[in-house]
């Protein structure tokens, strides 16, 4: 049974299925020219879609100069979905089992690594980074994505649920979607456990850290966009797991971008990077031992005029080979971010993913 490839969120989407037509998009910048292809694309390759229209599924990395690059994929048919993500596993299918290994940065190496984060902010280089670290994922039978889906929609029927190249997860942030002109995107940092938004509201860690992700955002959409709003304060997001800070955007698109030019516009956000967002990048490659790939990338669809829906790519797992799985987590780092707090938040943020490959220590 071929992978499935899919991004719904809140209930809505697309699925695709049949023949694909994939391009791949590497270094310097996977954007751009994935951006000159799809204009390609959208106009010389038949309708895929029920009403006419022609969609691609795109994945992107975290880092333009990954090695992974991004990719955009055209199915030969892209289903519409509006009432709910449709189960795609039979009944009966196996429910996932999997064991979860350490990746390359052990529980110490974090705190050491959170620590090193502090001491750069303390010395002027930088106001905020993100650190992320990883876990291995291994299942002596492979990997069953459609049973994987199912599970994650089960559990978190709000999010975006996606699955693109071998890269699947159930991702809370939405990077970017334009519909019509309009564009609208949900920022999210600072992040607590569940029934735990009043503590939240008043971290002044968290509070900043949130800041900086708000900002960066509205940032890199105000030379694109016009009438460009924000929620005045943060506002508390419950999710099955976790509860975090968020503020929702809005605007209209004044100078012809696409969701695709948004998302490069846009990426990386404060909310995986930090702030600068290139001394942030640069000291990500310095300190996180194994490369994220197209974890808190950028994950999504885009149609033939450009309108599309882009999550950043969270809560996920990238299949990388027969049983083999890496799943990242990462924690916004602050002058006062406590190692050992930012360490446990990672654990929570890996829950989901884990929950849904059946994965146990």
């Amino acid at each position: 049974m071929p992978d499935p490839l899919a991004f719904v969120r809140d209930g809505a989407g697309w699925i695709g299925s049949g023949d694909q037509v994939a391009g791949r998009f590497g270094a310097p910048d996977p954007f751009a020219s994935a951006s000159a292809w799809w204009d390609r694309m959208r106009v010389e390759g038949q309708p895929n879609t029920a009403d006419g229209r022609r969609v691609a599924f795109g994945s992107f990395p975290f880092d333009r100069a990954a090695e992974v690059g991004g990719t955009l994929i055209v199915p030969a048919v892209a289903s519409r979905v509006e009432g709910g993500m449709p189960r795609l596993s039979p009944d009966g299918a196996a429910q996932p089992v999997a064991t979860v290994a350490q990746g390359r940065m052990t529980a110490s190496e974090y705190i050491a690594a959170v620590t090193r984060v502090r001491d750069a902010i303390s010395a002027g280089e930088l106001e905020k980074a993100v650190i992320a670290r990883d876990v291995v994922i291994r299942a002596t039978e492979g990997f069953d994505q459609a049973v994987i889906l199912d599970r994650l929609a089960a559990a978190h029927g709000t999010a975006a649920i996606f699955a693109v190249d071998g890269l699947i997860g159930a991702s809370p942030e939405t990077l970017v979607t334009v519909h019509d002109g309009i564009v609208t995107a949900r920022v999210l940092a600072g992040t607590a456990g569940p029934g735990e938004g009043d503590a939240l509201l008043e971290s002044q860690k968290d509070l900043l850290e949130h800041g900086f992700a708000a900002r960066s955002v509205l940032e890199a959409l105000a030379p694109h966009v016009r009438e460009l709003e924000a929620s005045p304060t943060p506002f508390v997001l419950e999710l099955p797991h976790l509860t975090h800070l968020a503020t929702d955007v809005t605007g209209v698109i004044a100078d012809g971008s696409d969701s695709l030019d948004l998302v490069a516009a846009l990426h990386p956000t404060a909310a995986v990077a930090g702030t600068p967002t290139t001394a942030a990048i640069e000291l990500i490659r310095r300190i996180e031992p194994r490369p994220r790939g197209r974890y808190s990338g950028a994950v999504g669809w885009i149609d033939e005029s450009g309108d599309g829906e882009w999550a950043i790519a969270l809560r996920c797992a990238q299949i990388v080979g027969e049983g083999v799985a890496h799943a990242f987590a990462g924690a916004g780092i602050v002058g006062d971010s406590v190692p050992e707090l930012e360490l446990a938040e990672t654990a929570l943020k890996l829950r989901p993913i884990l929950e849904a490959f059946g994965a146990t220590h």
